[in-house]
């Protein structure tokens, strides 16, 4: 045995003696020997005896240089306590002997310590401690070879939970894992759904985080996101808050946990709307302890204010009696009195250690009653059992452990601790115990009260969207409506006016047919701008793709219908004033009715070939979140519908392509007849200005309302006020002209009807009028054509007389002025030869005939004293332009306005006739 501990001794300085020893320990067999000699006389028949003394090997650092050392220097006290008041109790027929062996926190000296307790220590009924994670899993993994169960007070680390590597291995205080139910059940109660983990790459932090994930899932609470990191976790940090984490899971230690939190403060990652969950096992006063940023203590308290921990509970809460007599108030303060005798600081796992002698008490009991039963049943008086059967029913006994200890109640589940679960909540610089989870019985009990967030009610665990829909303001389109209607009703004043003066020679000259046809393209303008105000707040969303379309169709087929009918009644003036051969053109309101109707066939074969291959739908455009106005935490998420399809660009292209040639056709003919000084004809002037206007309007429009689409407001307003701009200005430069000549006056419409003729006519009359004989020829000749059609109706008659009279008017100037210088030549003439003028005749006058006489001025001048009256008197009344005491033959012509520039011998001849 001394040459064994010689061969031990030193062994770390030895390698392939460490691994020899390993082997024995994971190889109990090849141990054997080691064990059989130091059983010092020990028998199996420990169990059948009272008063007996069994030996428990207690596994712990207790050197003070050693890690974690201190927890082990406050258990020896309330292990002690323990067995004492075990003892005291008289409840228990033995007697428990703990032996100390010193791991150091060290995996060699921990197996060692091991070793040395199997081959020279007294035959161990169970093992009791394990502190450090490392030793008591390398222990842990054997035991099942030693038949030896190891009840373990303060070994959490979840590695130990794996019952297929460590089917020995129990513990009375809950796991790192415990933490993970009580955590879901803590974010389920406040409606926590979807929650961020901030983890420390280290195992025992890693396989928390693992089984949180694991448990998270079953509850169906989403993980936004997963960090880790190593040592600076301000990048980790920022992504969480980049990915909008607002519960933070935290896994990380005390050093660590400062710079987490320097982080948070820099990041603004604190406060009312976020929580961080971090684990309570911190050491007091951490922050100032671990403190290695560069934030200060008043920055990490902070952010620290309002974080909650979760730990397990040290002692229950409950004041009742357990197992030892005793409440768990009543053990601390006699707890505490053993730490000031030996002068040891306390440790938080004590009540673990304490209620841990207990089980091992009640299991070693309930072994023993096993035992004996089974003597009793054995019919040999040298029972006996080995080592393995006694294992197997220590195993047994302590999975079904249930008493109520200083910690709680105790009991197993697959080796593990059911125990209670503590919530504290950091509040102005202390912990503050909040609440607690009973895992037994899966119960969160909060403290009411006790729990103070930083807002006035818990952080949200995402940014709330609201999703706002940016829509018309009601005032606005209000006010734009009222604007509509009066144009509306404009628009019906200018049809009474038009409809009840229909038969007027001004509003008749103007095409009353037309006028209503305008007036109806702008009152459906007008229309459309009330079904541009209306969005998804008024109707469903079912009911704007229907509105999407109709007002699209609705407001072309307005401007098709108004600009049409202009542009085809300016068309039928372009084709009678430049009918250059003054052929008979009868050109009737049906014809331009039916001109605009191919205006509109046209504009419905691309809205129903639109509305068939790519018709307008409802979108929706969101755009990029916004703060709540109101400051709750929420966050604004705006969105905008449009009325779009997928080829908008290609549909909008057709329909401004044939309005654009819609407007340049109605430019052209405005153009073309702008010399026709007939007011009630000739809306060229106004034709050009409305085109002007609204082409300028448009473009501006469209531009504005494009750069404005995320601006609802501004955009139906500016589209509103043009149409109104467009539809108004078009209606008043077509109507007030008519109603204002109407009110001042009425013959006015047909006065100053000066023709104006093109450039080639004006320079063929003026080759013409150097002869004033062949001017009343052509005008003679274009006078007797007009009379040959003396059968026109409607329109065109009005067109043909009017042309009848400028046509003699000008035949009437002529022949004065050929009167005036025939005197002259006369009186010329007689003057140089008057003998000549009154003793002989002209030869050429003497020898011309009968067709050149009757072309003569004396015969032009009849035929035009007699033509006149009977044109004037038959066409003019039964249009109303002349007044009826002008309509008799005897009348005096003088009195009408349009006989004043004749000349008094013409005057005086016509009114004869």
């Amino acid at each position: 045995m001394a040459s064994a501990r010689r061969d031990c001794s030193g062994w770390e300085m030895f390698l392939p003696r460490c691994l020899l020893l390993s082997v024995l320990l994971f190889h109990p067999t090849l141990a054997k020997v080691c064990n059989d000699r130091t059983k010092h006389g020990q028998d199996n028949s420990w169990f059948a005896r009272d008063g007996e003394n069994l030996p428990i090997m207690v596994l712990m650092p207790m050197n003070e240089s050693a890690l974690m050392s201190s927890i082990s220097q406050g258990i020896e006290p309330a292990v002690q306590l323990a067995i004492q008041h075990i003892r005291e109790s008289r409840k228990y027929s033995f007697s428990l002997i703990t032996k100390i062996y010193d791991t150091e926190c060290d995996n060699a000296k921990g197996l060692r310590a091991f070793f040395d307790a199997i081959c020279y220590g007294p035959k161990h009924l169970m093992i009791f401690g394990g502190v450090c994670p490392s030793v008591t899993s390398i222990i842990a993994e054997s035991l099942e070879g030693w038949n030896l169960v190891q009840l373990s007070f303060a070994a959490t680390t979840p590695v130990l939970a794996d019952k297929k590597k460590y089917p020995n291995f129990f513990r009375t205080v809950p796991s790192d894992n415990a933490v993970n139910p009580a955590v879901v059940k803590f974010l389920n109660y406040y409606n926590w759904s979807r929650v961020g983990t901030l983890t420390q790459d280290v195992q025992r932090f890693s396989e928390v985080r693992n089984d949180l994930t694991s448990e998270l899932e079953k509850a169906d609470i989403q993980i936004a996101d997963t960090e880790s990191f190593s040592n600076d976790p301000c990048i980790n940090v920022k992504k969480l808050k980049d990915n909008d984490v607002r519960i933070i899971i935290g896994q990380f230690d005390e050093h660590l946990a400062s710079k987490v939190f320097c982080c948070a403060y820099n990041l603004n990652m604190y406060g009312s709307k976020y929580q961080w969950i971090i684990p309570g096992w911190y050491q007091g006063s951490w922050w100032e302890q671990a403190n290695s940023t560069n934030c200060t203590t008043k920055k990490l308290l902070t952010a620290m204010e309002g974080y909650i921990s979760v730990d397990f509970e040290p002692l229950s809460a409950r004041q009742i009696k357990g197992i030892s007599g005793r409440t768990p108030k009543e053990y601390e303060r006699e707890y505490s009195r053993e730490l000031q005798q030996k002068g040891v600081e306390s440790s938080k796992f004590h009540g673990f250690a304490y209620d841990g002698i207990w089980v091992i008490a009640k299991t070693l009991t309930r072994v023993m009653e096993l035992l004996r039963v089974k003597q009793r049943q054995n019919t040999f008086h040298n029972f006996t059992v080995d080592d393995r059967e006694v294992g197997k029913m220590v195993l047994d006994v302590m999975n079904e452990t249930n008493f109520f200890g200083v910690t709680g109640q105790v009991m197993f589940r697959n080796g593990e601790r059911m125990g209670t679960i503590k919530f504290n909540q950091f509040q102005e610089g202390q912990e503050v115990k909040v609440g607690e989870y009973n895992a037994i019985a899966d119960v969160l009990d909060l403290i009411n009260n006790t729990i103070r967030f930083q807002g006035l009610e818990p952080p949200k665990d995402r940014t709330f969207v609201r999703q706002q829909r940016r829509h018309i303001n009601v005032l606005l389109y209000s006010i734009l409506s009222t604007i509509t209607i009066l144009g509306m009703l404009m628009a019906g004043a200018f049809l009474f006016f038009n409809i009840k003066n229909r038969n007027h020679r001004l509003i008749k000259m103007s095409s009353p047919y037309m006028n209503n046809l305008i007036i109806l393209g702008g009152l459906l303008s007008y229309a459309s701008i009330f079904l541009f105000g209306l969005d998804g707040g008024f109707v469903s969303d079912k009911e704007f793709e229907t509105l999407c379309t109709v007002r699209t169709w609705i407001l072309i087929v307005g401007y098709t219908t108004a600009f049409g009918a202009m542009f085809a009644k300016t068309w039928r003036v372009h084709a009678i004033f430049k009918n250059v051969k003054m052929k008979k053109k009868i050109i009737k309101d049906q014809k331009l009715l039916i001109i605009v109707g191919g205006m509109l066939l046209i504009d419905l074969c691309i809205l129903i070939t639109w509305q068939i291959v790519d018709p307008l739908k409802r979108t929706v455009e969101e755009y990029s979140l916004e703060a709540d106005p109101q400051g709750r935490d929420i966050a604004i998420r705006p969105f905008l519908e449009h009325c779009e399809n997928t080829h908008m660009t290609i549909w909008l292209g057709i329909v401004y392509a044939y309005k654009g040639l819609l407007m340049l056709f109605g430019c052209f003919l405005a153009w073309e007849t702008r010399n026709v000084s007939i007011p009630a004809l000739n809306d060229s002037k106004y034709i050009g200005m409305s085109v002007y206007n609204v082409g300028i309007m448009c473009i501006i429009g469209a531009a504005v309302s494009f750069l404005t689409r995320d601006q609802p407001n501004v955009q139906f307003c500016i589209v509103a006020l043009v149409i109104i701009f467009c539809s108004t200005i078009t209606l008043c430069l077509v109507f007030v002209p008519k109603f204002i000549t109407m009110r001042t006056n009425p013959d006015a419409a047909t006065q100053n009807r000066r023709l104006k003729f093109t450039q080639n006519q004006k320079k063929e009359d003026s080759k013409t009028s150097t002869s004033v004989t062949s001017v009343n020829q052509a005008n003679t000749s274009r006078l007797d054509g007009l009379q040959t059609d003396n059968h026109l109706d409607g329109y065109t008659d009005i067109i043909s007389l009017i042309l009848i009279e400028e046509v003699t008017m000008q035949l009437i100037r002529n022949f004065t002025d050929s009167k005036d210088g025939e005197k002259s030549i006369l009186k010329n003439h007689l003057e140089q030869k008057p003998q000549a003028q009154w003793g002989s005749m002209d030869p050429s006058r003497i020898n011309r005939g009968p067709l050149e006489d009757i072309n003569s001025p004396e015969h032009i001048q009849r035929r035009l004293s007699l033509q006149l009256p009977i044109l004037h008197h038959a066409y003019l009344p039964s249009i109303g332009g002349v007044d009826a005491s002008c309509t008799s033959p005897n009348g005096s012509p003088g009195s009408s306005p349009r006989h004043r520039h004749m000349p008094p011998s013409y005057r005086v001849m016509v009114s004869g006739l």
